[in-house]
């Protein structure tokens, strides 16, 4: 997606006037400039999809279920936008064997996160990126995540965690299935 950097500093310069904020203040000068050039990489998965990442599935002939835990990302939420963020747990079960190197994980989380988003949201787009991208068969998606608008407004709310989850395919019909998914995720935990 093509930015517009100039209009996106201009409109940052006037939004700081607006509050009252003097943008040619020593130390300012810059600051439209660096804030427009800081959110087009916060903002640079709009228009691409998550599954993108996965590329071409590696053969490994393994039909068990695969882990990949405490991928870190962030976001902005797309109320207030400013960040959230924290990690996100996925649990596959591959489809005839096909399974991903686990950048390509990180990629996708990334990918779904650099967007205004919700944290709900964010949890159902990777798992559907995961879906799409690999063919999986199941796929169960864990989010858990430090809201900074619930913390930074009035009464903030220091140290609250959210977690979301969602499940496609299998693990959304098979419930032995999901257990043995979220098992995965509780031993983890544990260790």
């Amino acid at each position: 997606m093509a930015i517009d950097a100039m209009r996106a500093e201009h409109a940052v310069r006037e939004f700081l006037a607006a509050l009252g904020v003097e943008t040619d203040a020593a130390g300012m000068e810059k600051t439209p400039m660096r804030v427009a050039e800081m959110y087009a990489y916060l903002f640079d998965g709009l228009g691409r999809d998550a599954a993108e990442a996965f590329g071409e599935p590696l053969e490994a002939g393994s039909s068990g279920l695969v882990a990949v835990q405490s991928i870190p990302f962030f976001s902005m939420c797309e109320h207030h936008l400013v960040p959230f963020f924290g990690t996100v747990d996925i649990v596959y079960q591959p489809k005839d064997g096909r399974i991903a190197g686990f950048t390509h994980f990180v990629e996708s989380v990334a990918i779904a996160a650099h967007r205004p988003q919700l944290q709900e949201r964010l949890t159902h787009d990777i798992a559907g990126a995961v879906q799409r991208g690999l063919g999986a068969t199941g796929v169960l998606a864990v989010c858990h995540a430090r809201q900074l608008c619930m913390t930074l407004r009035e009464g903030g709310t220091y140290g609250t965690e959210t977690t979301t989850s969602e499940t496609t395919g299998a693990f959304a019909t098979n419930p032995q299935l999901a257990r043995q998914a979220w098992t995965l995720l509780v031993h983890k935990e544990e260790c």
